[in-house]
């Protein structure tokens, strides 16, 4: 039996620098998106979010008659440890090589305190697993590099292919596991 799992990137939260664990609002003005979107998805499906506002709130939103499960922090953003709400050109005038590394050779390079690319999809690929239940949809409402996280898996590419995939606010990316991941749609717009 096949599980889906519909991934939503969270509503925009209009920050300028890199934002993974800092709790952030999100932006939910924009009441005609959220209502395409929660008419895009399943009306039978359950909603789970990432424990930080941004999907909290986004979740919260569309989830109408749907079940509402437990957040789940294994549906995080990745870490940026010191680096959080910092531009990327304040942190490469101090450390080039180093954010230089993290982008164009993803993996296990890490920000100071925070976490590495492939530890991020390790936490998101284990939620997912235990979230998928065969035979049945669950709306997933979480951010950007988890979901790219997913996307990369299901397609079996490098992290830095991945990272030429876009993600947008309020986006669908749908996962289907038979066995196997794969992705049925991406970054789609309702």
């Amino acid at each position: 039996m096949i599980a889906t799992l519909w991934w939503v990137r969270h509503g925009p939260t209009h920050a300028k620098g890199m934002v993974g664990w800092t709790d952030l609002p999100a932006d939910l003005s924009d009441t005609p998106a959220l209502d395409r979107l929660a008419a895009h998805l399943p009306p039978d499906a359950a909603v789970v979010s990432s424990d930080l506002a941004r999907a909290v709130t986004t979740a919260d939103a569309i989830c109408g008659p749907r079940r509402r499960l437990p957040h789940d922090p294994g549906l995080r953003e990745i870490h940026f440890g010191t680096w959080e709400m910092r531009r990327h050109d304040e942190i490469e005038a101090e450390a080039p090589e180093h954010i230089r590394a993290f982008w164009d050779a993803p993996g296990d390079v890490r920000p100071p305190d925070g976490e590495s690319w492939n530890a991020l999809s390790a936490r998101v690929s284990a939620a997912a697993d235990r979230l998928a239940v065969p035979g049945g949809d669950l709306i997933v409402v979480a951010h950007f590099g988890a979901i790219l996280s997913q996307v990369q898996r299901a397609l079996g590419i490098p992290a830095r292919e991945a990272f030429a995939q876009p993600i947008d606010t309020l986006s669908v990316t749908r996962l289907t596991f038979d066995g196997t991941w794969r992705l049925e749609e991406v970054n789609h717009r309702p």
